[in-house]
């Protein structure tokens, strides 16, 4: 079911951005590389995080799938159901731009199937908050991008990025 909303979401996201019209709009770039899939997310390596007293869905990202690359971030996304059923996908936020792309969706056998989106603006409502959740309080914070590995997990282990206060731009 969380597929289905990230694809209605995704879709709708796209519309928006697409009439905007304006040449002021954030021209996304793509990847300098290929991207290489990650293991698949393995409970041990789950680290949860804070999205919304609104939502019932609890969302971890893979601490081992975490990487910095030229300001974009990826990571392993997993979202559970109260029922526990997950939907993990492999994703990537750029901080300047606030906008998300996915390149994989993870299957019920543990496998991915490649899916690589165009970059999409992430918005602060809607039903995709996690995303803006993730830029916000986790791997953007001030809009750049987290330093490392450490920081980012640090953040989702402490609810918010506490080295905020400690960066200067």
């Amino acid at each position: 079911m969380l597929a289905l909303v990230w694809s209605v979401a995704g879709a709708q996201l796209n519309i928006r951005f697409g009439e905007r019209g304006d040449d002021a709009a954030p021209k996304p770039q793509s990847d300098a590389q290929e991207v290489t899939l990650p293991a698949y997310p393995k409970e041990e390596d789950l680290v949860g995080f804070f999205v919304s007293s609104a939502n019932d869905f609890d969302f971890f990202v893979d601490g081992k799938s975490l990487k910095i690359e030229g300001g974009i971030i990826r990571y392993t996304l997993v979202a559970r159901s109260p029922a526990g059923v997950g939907n993990v996908s492999y994703e990537a936020i750029r901080c300047e731009s606030s906008e998300y792309r996915i390149y994989a969706i993870g299957h019920a056998d543990q496998t991915w199937a490649q899916r690589t989106t165009p970059w999409r603006v992430i918005t602060p409502t809607g039903v995709q908050r996690w995303r803006h959740a993730l830029l916000r309080d986790y791997f953007c914070p001030g809009g750049a991008p987290i330093l490392t590995v450490g920081e980012g997990i640090e953040a989702l282990e402490q609810g918010r990025n506490t080295l905020l206060d400690q960066r200067r731009f």
